[in-house]
């Protein structure tokens, strides 16, 4: 029993069925013909994508794509194809993988186990598959699973029962930090107990807020990995078995924790951009690490022709911070501007002091400023067809040390997942591969330079307490007397707790970005604006 598996680790646009299914099409053409395969395997809902949203709840949407499930069988005819779609069924949707061969339907299985938890809401869309579902090829038995359920022991142990011989799997995984070894001890053990080989094929590409890594890879079954996938990058890959085994081939090797962070980032920006049809990204470039860091990643994701930023001083930005914007997008190669907000703050001064007649100085006069900017910002991305990029990190979004329509204008948040001491960690990291962040921007102590002399301090506790604190609240449910009790101040605890019990309404507003970590705002984290809740 040999025969030839293709991994198509691919990326697909959600919601264009036609597209998908041409682009299925061609790569199983190339396949058969190039490299000879018996079988390719492509990630979970294929046909439209993953996640579809509540495009999922449009009949007009399911009907187009289980048409396309008969125009693929019609087309390709001399390979085997393993699919997801989303299977209508009298009055069920499932989350289904069809096998076509010989231009016929020749197997369908029903995704058993749903995951509805983080960002995953399947349970909205679909019912649970309830049996397994095996067919044969060349004289082996395939089982067919999909995402959660290889996670299931009883699911894989099921299909070994059955019959099974090899295990296909298809997945929509999205990245966070040490997903990829997650995911790839699961399975490896799964494989040792059941004795079956695993075939992985992993969804690749950004999408929204989500950021696919591929990183498929196949297990022999001693729960050992033969083949692995490049992570964050397009690939279409053969693995031959012989006698039912997995032959060892290439095996990718993987990025450590910080620089597969980087890499998602940059491809989460690419492909948003792209896919949204955006003639390319512009931003603000204050001096700071966090414009530094994401006007490092739009240039490695889009081009340094496609970026483009904008320096906006103030009475209080400093020299250094123009003399450092001005060296980073030199050595990045990028158009910049400099436009000085004074007279617009001094109008609005004007035009408000009647109003403010009698009030003291605070932070209104602080986001006036903030706000002078993002109209230019916005004003050059209507003009220009460019998505403006926000710079703000996990830290401030968690805190609200932002200003709503001023440095949180914009559509895109590369970072907003992203805490101030992984900012650092970033900026660090992309200058070992090319110095580009003039080193006085990541040692200079952070501030927004809205005020004489101001440092994040004065508002906030030091960075290094601050997020150890927001890790513990927003990512594992820690109650302020149990971070307390880890140690940290209770002055601390209670003002970084009360900060982000407050500014939920903020969150709600600022652009979607992209998810690097086990929780991040927006699916992962649904709280309510109007709470009387307090964790302090």
């Amino acid at each position: 029993m040999n025969l030839k598996i293709a991994l198509a680790q691919t990326p697909f646009i959600v919601g264009d069925i036609a597209a998908n299914s041409q682009q299925i099409i061609a790569t199983a053409q190339y396949a058969k013909q190039q490299l000879h395969a018996d079988l390719i395997v492509f990630p979970e809902l294929t046909v439209t994508g993953y996640p579809a949203e509540d495009l999922l709840l449009r009949t007009d949407f399911i009907t187009q794509a289980n048409n396309a499930i008969y125009e693929i069988a019609q087309a390709i005819t001399d390979i085997a194809i393993l699919i997801g779609y989303p299977e209508h069924d009298g009055n069920k949707l499932y989350n289904s993988a069809v096998v076509l061969h010989h231009g016929a339907i020749v197997a369908n299985y029903r995704k058993q186990a749903l995951p509805n938890y983080g960002v995953f809401d399947e349970q909205r869309y679909f019912a649970a598959g309830e049996q397994v579902c095996l067919f044969e090829l060349n004289g082996a038995w395939f089982g067919i699973t999909i995402c959660e359920d290889v996670w299931q022991t009883q699911i894989v142990t099921q299909n070994k029962q059955a019959g099974a011989d090899i295990l296909l799997t298809l997945n929509a995984s999205p990245f966070h930090a040490g997903k990829m070894q997650q995911r790839e001890h699961i399975v490896c053990e799964q494989a040792k107990m059941t004795q079956l080989p695993i075939v992985y094929v992993n969804q690749i590409g950004g999408q929204d807020e989500l950021v696919f890594d591929g990183s498929s890879f196949v297990v022999n079954q001693q729960g050992e990995i033969v083949f692995r996938a490049k992570e964050f990058a397009s690939q279409l890959s053969v693995v031959e078995f012989i006698d039912g085994a997995p032959v060892l081939t290439e095996i990718a090797p993987s990025y450590n924790e910080i620089s597969s962070d980087y890499q998602a980032l940059v491809l989460g920006i690419k492909d948003y951009v792209t896919k949204n049809g955006f003639q390319g990204a512009i931003l603000g470039l204050s001096g700071g690490v966090d414009s530094a860091l994401v006007l490092a990643l739009a240039v490695d994701a889009l081009g340094a022709d496609k970026v483009e930023a904008v320096l906006m001083p103030s009475r209080y930005t400093q020299a250094m911070s123009i003399e450092d914007a001005e060296l980073e997008a030199n050595a990045l190669g990028v158009n910049y501007h400099i436009i000085p907000i004074e007279p617009a703050v001094n109008a609005f001064t004007q035009m408000l002091a009647a109003v403010f007649a009698g009030t003291k100085k605070d932070a209104t006069e602080e986001n006036i400023q903030a706000r002078c900017r993002g109209v230019l910002l916005m004003a050059m991305s209507n003009k220009q067809g460019k998505i403006l990029l926000t710079t703000g990190n996990k830290s401030e979004m968690s805190v609200g040390y932002a200003t709503l329509y001023g440095d949180m204008a914009g559509g895109f948040a590369p970072i907003k997942d992203v805490s101030k001491l992984l900012v650092y960690k970033l900026a660090q990291y992309r200058n070992s591969l090319s110095a580009v962040i003039p080193e006085r921007v990541i040692t200079r102590p952070p501030s927004a330079e809205l005020a004489p002399d101001q440092v994040d301090e004065d508002s906030l506790p030091p960075y290094d307490q601050l997020d150890a604190i927001l890790e513990r609240y927003i990512e594992r449910d820690q109650t302020a007397q149990d971070i307390i009790a880890a140690g940290f101040s209770p002055a601390h605890v209670q003002r970084a707790i009360s900060l982000v019990d407050r500014n939920e309404y903020k969150r709600r507003q600022s652009p979607p970005g992209i998810k690097i970590t086990p929780r991040s705002f927006g699916r992962d984290r649904r709280y309510p604006i109007t709470s009387g809740y307090r964790g302090v």
